[in-house]
């Protein structure tokens, strides 16, 4: 697997989020949760602001995606959200998302982010156990999406 970097609206990483928009709203319906869909701004994810990657497997066939943006600082200084964060159920258990996760935290640290923070569902408990096995710690929720009902945060200073 290789991790690029890519604008968040190029057709292939449009193509990634919409399959992720699509797998949450179908999870959401069956608890009869309504799910809230809003594309990233392009603004939002270029450097330094944030950065989108997509994962690509040995072909080069994109199979993943996540990215970090810049939001409000909190008490420990700069901090960024870690966001979309995606692969196709085929690679999955392979260890594809926890480097996704590093190279966010690595691209976050080279911004001067003391901290990343996301959000996230407890419905999604392999997510949860990916964040827990990445060291993100439960914090207060820090932002108002009617998608999530669990907070977590990690100190990436350096």
């Amino acid at each position: 697997m290789t991790i690029q970097e890519s604008a968040v609206d190029t057709p292939e990483a449009r193509s990634l989020l919409e399959e992720y928009f699509h797998s949450r709203e179908l999870g959401f319906a069956n608890q009869n949760v309504v799910y809230s869909i809003a594309f990233p701004t392009a603004e939002a994810f270029t450097p330094p602001t944030g950065v989108f990657l997509v994962a690509r497997d040995e072909t080069g066939k994109a199979v993943g995606c996540g990215g970090i943006r810049r939001i409000s600082s909190g008490g420990n200084g700069i901090r960024y959200e870690l966001k979309h964060l995606y692969l196709r159920p085929e690679t999955r258990g392979r260890g594809w998302g926890r480097a996704l996760v590093s190279a966010l935290e690595s691209q976050a640290q080279a911004f001067g982010a003391s901290e990343l923070v996301l959000d996230t569902h407890h419905s999604l408990t392999a997510a949860g156990a990916l964040y827990a096995s990445a060291g993100y710690m439960p914090t207060e929720p820090y932002n108002d999406n009617p998608n999530a009902t669990r907070w977590y945060r990690k100190s990436i200073a350096g």
